[in-house]
């Protein structure tokens, strides 16, 4: 049966809205499908208790900060809206990765208490500050690069909840509909389109079990819909693991194979692409047509090209009050509250975005994080003595590229070892690839990055392997 509804999609103005409000008018019905002993259900009024409950002690407690380790479990749902009604100031933080990372952000958002896996609140403790002043209603998510150049945007529940509306107007679920949410809610895309789409649309979500259930995941829920990363969206399709009640899967948060998308299609599922930021709370144009690249604008939001085809965003609705005690940062991109991007776009005939490239300097992987390359390769030329060297993707994964290598591969790859125990693993440098001429570089000396990686391409077609 086809679940896909066409009816007009409620708008919520914040959590506590959308919790109250769907609780009145279905309280019985599935809120979230989870496993606990086998696959198990909640329902909006149950739920919505469990919040109320907990965030009355959450209340009472004097911290303003809380810094959860985001996981896809009930505990976790409960935690990041009973916080959210209890006035906290939220920061959502990747558990896995590098410690020294978190202590730096935990610090940088002014976290004053943490949640979820004690063997990591343990590593990070000391990095726990004084709280902070004016917290109510923020949700902060770092962008998706895992170096110290990720900032902390500044969001809240009223933006996530006005993105949720924005996207799932124009691809609307069903009340039948079951989402499968495998995606870190960390990342503003698997926050937004992993979770809340589901539940503004009083759709059940279905909460993943993690990488260990990648495998069986879309047979133990048999959901209608999925929101993936590309690099999760090529595993499934790979080892044809789409149940057969399947019938979208929304892809975001990173470059696709037109390849992929297109097996997908043939497969009778419905593929929809989509392009967003966390500076705009996700989702700001969606392929809604036959043409997965060729994107609608949503309702909310209007996007304009600069001179040189930079994709500009105004969301108002959506966007980020800026990057959190940045402020310098934000006047850099947010310009009388227009998002300057840094991607490249153009429109075709029918008025519809297209996604060229990227102007600024980083590489985005197919699991939705970034690699930003002034900083990324400042530390591998302080470690091998050289500026002839760039990092580009090749095969969706970083290599490093030199002009010719002036020792041994293992040598090499020694000197780079602390700097790669340091990254996480879709950052870690895949190979080592020597052109055997200089690098390419502009007039004015810096490195042709595009036309590098175009050249791997060549060769790679031509089965050079490196």
């Amino acid at each position: 049966m086809l679940y896909f509804s066409q009816e007009y999609m409620e708008r919520y103005q914040n959590f506590q809205d959308m919790l109250k409000r769907i609780s009145q008018e279905v309280p019985e019905k599935p809120v979230f499908f989870y496993e606990e002993d086998g696959k198990k259900t909640i329902c909006w009024a149950d739920f919505y208790t469990m919040v109320q409950e907990r965030s009355s002690l959450l209340a009472k407690d004097p911290f303003t900060c809380l810094g959860i380790f985001t996981e896809n479990t009930l505990a976790c749902m409960v935690e990041v809206f009973a916080a959210n009604l209890a006035g906290k100031q939220i920061v959502l933080l990747d558990p896995i990765a590098p410690a020294a990372l978190l202590a730096k952000q935990i610090t940088a958002t002014d976290v004053d208490c943490l949640w979820g896996n004690p063997l990591r609140a343990a590593e990070v403790s000391h990095a726990v500050t004084k709280g902070c002043t004016n917290g109510r209603g923020k949700i902060l998510f770092f962008t998706s690069g895992t170096t110290s150049a990720a900032k902390a945007v500044v969001l809240s529940d009223a933006s996530l909840m006005q993105s949720a509306w924005n996207g799932g107007s124009l691809l609307p679920l069903g009340k039948e509909d079951i989402l499968l949410d495998m995606l870190p809610l960390h990342h503003v895309f698997g926050f937004v389109c992993g979770l809340l789409w589901g539940m503004a649309s009083q759709a059940a979500v279905a909460l993943g079990r993690g990488p260990r259930h990648y495998l069986d995941d879309c047979a133990f829920y048999q959901p209608t819909a999925i929101s993936l990363v590309p690099m999760l969206f090529g595993f499934l399709v790979q080892h044809n693991l789409f149940n057969p009640q399947l019938q979208l899967v929304l892809v975001g948060a990173g470059d696709c194979s037109h390849h992929l998308l297109q097996a997908v299609k043939d497969k009778g599922i419905r593929v929809s692409f989509g392009y967003g930021l966390t500076e705009t709370s996700s989702g700001v144009a969606l392929s809604i047509g036959e043409d997965p690249t060729a994107m609608t604008i949503c309702p909310d939001d209007t996007i304009t090209l600069a001179q040189d085809g930079e994709i500009l965003i105004q969301a108002p609705t959506c966007m980020m009050q800026g990057y959190y005690k940045r402020k310098e940062d934000t006047d850099a991109v947010l310009v009388d509250g227009v998002l300057h991007t840094g991607d490249l776009g153009h429109f075709d005939a029918d008025g519809l975005l297209h996604i060229i490239g990227r102007k600024k300097e980083m590489l985005v992987l197919p699991d939705g994080t970034k690699i930003f390359l002034p900083e990324y390769e400042k530390a591998i030329k302080e470690l091998l003595s050289t500026e002839e060297l760039a990092v580009v993707l090749h095969r969706h994964m970083p290599v490093l590229v030199m002009n010719e290598l002036q020792e041994e591969e293992e040598k090499i790859k020694q000197k780079l070892e602390p700097l790669m125990k340091s990254q996480t693993r879709s950052h870690q440098l895949s190979s080592i690839i020597s052109l055997h001429h200089s690098l390419p570089r502009t007039a004015a000396g810096k490195i042709k990055h595009w036309e590098i990686q175009k050249e791997i391409e060549k060769l790679w077609s031509k089965e050079k392997k490196f």
